[in-house]
């Protein structure tokens, strides 16, 4: 069934029936309901080609999958674009997925430039951040999954920052006094938000971060293992992973020293997934729904895409989870 199908039976012009579907244009209350009647007796369904050629639309999105994630970040990544595609499949987008990093962004240039995509989500910000550039010098309508620095970009992110101070300010207030943090790459605005929460929550405390037990940039369980070992030597009370993959790392690296959690030390991390969730004893963490992450930012793109407001930038909520691992002997 299509429009000249529709107008030819109800005897009225091709154009009068595609101001009554698309709701455009001038015509009568009762030629409208007259259209939209018949359209949903038959069932009509409009041509996604029809509607792409009409509107200059792909009825695509772009998702930028970060090629320079580590593989225990693949469960965040997968949950995150299950989200994505589950909002877009609703409302009848189709999502192309692209590997990216913060040097190399010739995937995201051939889907513009060949016309793939109506808009693009960022699965990863940074702080010197090139998709972000030339999107923006594109007029290329994008989301940000995660913060920037940018002033305009529309971003979707969990509240790492809140999150993090706020987890701080409590191991702080339960009395562990000397805590260290381990993290990644700092070129990662996620990283960033996260150190700055954990700075913040010894201010919200009133105390004063010891800045020598503070490790960035750290890289691989080998580096872990011996910054745990120097950090023993210290007789810290708490050792914070900045994600669930370091964390995992900081206790592979006690249990082979045979050192007691929490007996002997306390072990936090800034983010759980299923890599801790069986650890036992259980691990004291931050709690997001990535897959919400996800849904937000693909419903937020569309409505960017589609001329709807939409928030200048959007967080979500988290749960502190306060568990044995950070418990006082």
């Amino acid at each position: 069934m299509t429009i000249d199908d529709i107008a030819r039976e109800l005897n009225i012009s091709k154009t009068t029936v595609s101001r009554a579907l698309s709701g455009k244009g001038r015509i009568s209350d009762s030629t409208r309901r007259r259209v939209m009647a018949y359209a949903n007796d038959v069932n009509y369904k409009p041509s996604a080609i029809a509607q792409s050629l009409a509107t200059s639309r792909t009825m695509n999105i772009g998702f930028a999958m970060p090629s320079d994630y580590d593989i225990v970040d693949m469960p965040f990544f997968q949950t995150c674009l299950w989200g994505v595609t589950s909002m877009a499949m609703r409302m009848n987008r189709d999502v192309f997925i692209s590997m990216v990093d913060s040097n190399d962004i010739s995937g995201i240039i051939r889907l513009v430039e060949n016309h793939k995509v109506d808009g693009m989500l960022l699965g990863r910000t940074y702080t010197d951040d090139r998709a972000i550039a030339y999107l923006t010098d594109n007029h290329v309508p994008f989301v940000t999954i995660g913060s920037s620095d940018v002033p305009g970009v529309i971003q979707v992110d969990n509240n790492d920052y809140e999150g993090c101070a706020e987890l701080t300010s409590i191991l702080l207030l339960k009395g562990l006094k000397r805590l260290a943090l381990i993290g990644g790459n700092s070129t990662y605005i996620v990283n960033k938000n996260r150190l700055n929460g954990f700075l913040d929550g010894h201010k919200r405390a009133q105390m004063k971060p010891d800045e020598s037990n503070v490790f960035m940039d750290v890289n691989g369980p080998f580096v872990i293992d011996k910054i745990v070992a120097a950090l023993l030597e210290g007789n810290v009370d708490c050792i914070i992973g900045m994600d669930d993959s370091i964390c995992e790392s900081i206790l592979t690296a006690l249990v082979a020293r045979d050192v007691r959690i929490p007996q002997d030390i306390r072990v936090a991390s800034f983010f759980n997934s299923s890599l801790l969730e069986h650890h036992q004893p259980q691990v004291t963490s931050l709690k997001y729904n990535v897959e919400k992450l996800g849904i937000t930012a693909c419903s937020t793109l569309l409505d960017l895409i589609d001329d709807r407001m939409t928030a200048p930038v959007t967080l979500l909520d988290y749960e502190v989870a306060i568990k044995e691992s950070t418990k006082i002997m």
